[in-house]
């Protein structure tokens, strides 16, 4: 299945093709700064929402319709597919994630499921109402946690500072942390590709955790399955955004793992990171999400800034290095779009 193009100046940037001007969107621009968000979170749980096509759409819709962004993002969470590998999953208040039977031994990877994907059809069902309520004025971008990431999660069993359940795996026992990737993979490739079939346009990669991770175990315990999953989503003829959190010290290593777009966070000056992988993708970023609690000139002097430094050469996306903060001031994620939009190279 490949899917026929669409134009927008989102995708053209995703293939390096000139803009009028640049791209705007933003990581978790659907979330608790916005008051309609808010008071949906007021009466159903992150999975509820996840989980009822009505309601994903409808928040997935919310910062098209307030801030003007050249993308939607599917309202999900990276976390979804462990449940119909058979995880129990739940989100505790302050906590965040934790599933209560994490993967831990030769048993545990044995018993996981990789063949009921089409459980997640709801997150299809939600990008079906959202690619119809949009008509085409903006395309949808679809997503999924790489690889380590979720592995990460499945292991420890919620977040963690050190990941040393995890890293002990990958030490002690590579025949199983191989086996455990290569299920993982083989999840998130239909995921994804079901995504696409029901309307995404774009998948981002998210690796939340590969910043837990030094070069040399990047490259030879997690580079391997990053890049045969973002294969498996390309074949579809979509874009790949490939965001790693805190890998400025393996950019090109992520880069060679493959992505149409490679996304950066903020540890690193932007025309760095793209000058590092010789300009052989587009760069998505990369403002530091606190900057938008900073005074208006400012925030307009910081974003100018960032996008002086792409220059005019075509596939750069603005976006921020990881997402918005929850008590981000709405009219300030405005007036970037804006500062975005009205910038003269």
């Amino acid at each position: 299945m490949r899917v026929a193009p669409m134009n927008s100046r989102f995708l053209d940037a995703c293939r390096r093709r000139p803009t009028d001007v640049r791209p705007v969107w933003f990581m978790r621009q659907a979330g608790r700064y916005l008051k309609p968000y808010r008071e949906i979170r007021a009466k159903h749980s992150i999975l509820e929402i996840c989980k009822r096509p009505d309601l994903a759409a409808t928040v997935t819709l919310q910062p098209v319709e307030i801030l003007d962004v050249d993308a939607a993002i599917i309202f999900a969470d990276l976390l979804l597919p462990v449940e119909p590998m058979g995880l129990k999953l739940s989100f505790l208040p302050g906590e965040g994630p934790h599933i209560e039977n994490p993967v831990r031994t030769s048993a545990d990877v044995d018993t996981l499921s990789i063949s009921n994907t089409d459980d997640l059809g709801y997150v299809a069902e939600a990008i079906q109402m959202v690619t119809r309520a949009l008509g085409g004025k903006v395309p949808l971008i679809g997503f999924v946690g790489a690889p380590f990431t979720l592995a990460s999660y499945m292991i420890e069993g919620g977040a963690s500072r050190t990941f040393l359940r995890t890293k002990q795996m990958m030490y002690r026992d590579e025949t199983l942390w191989r086996r455990l990737m290569g299920k993982i993979v083989d999840v998130l490739g239909p995921f994804a590709l079901l995504q696409v079939a029901a309307g995404a346009r774009a998948i981002q990669v998210f690796d939340s955790w590969v910043g837990a991770l030094g070069p040399d175990d990047y490259v030879r315990y997690v580079a391997p399955y990053s890049r045969a999953l973002i294969e498996r989503i390309r074949s579809s003829g979509v874009p790949v955004i490939h965001f790693g959190t805190g890998a400025a010290g393996f950019f090109k290593e992520l880069h060679a793992a493959g992505g149409d777009v490679l996304g950066v966070d903020w540890r690193i000056n932007i025309d760095q990171a793209w000058m590092d992988i010789s300009y052989r993708s587009a760069i998505q970023g990369n403002l530091d999400p606190a900057v938008l609690f900073a005074p208006l000139p400012e925030l307009k002097m910081r974003v100018h800034e960032l996008l002086k430094r792409t220059g005019t050469r075509p596939g750069h996306i603005f976006n921020l290095g990881h997402g918005i903060l929850p008590e981000t001031p709405v009219d300030h994620v405005k007036a970037v779009v804006q500062f975005v939009r009205e910038f003269k190279p």
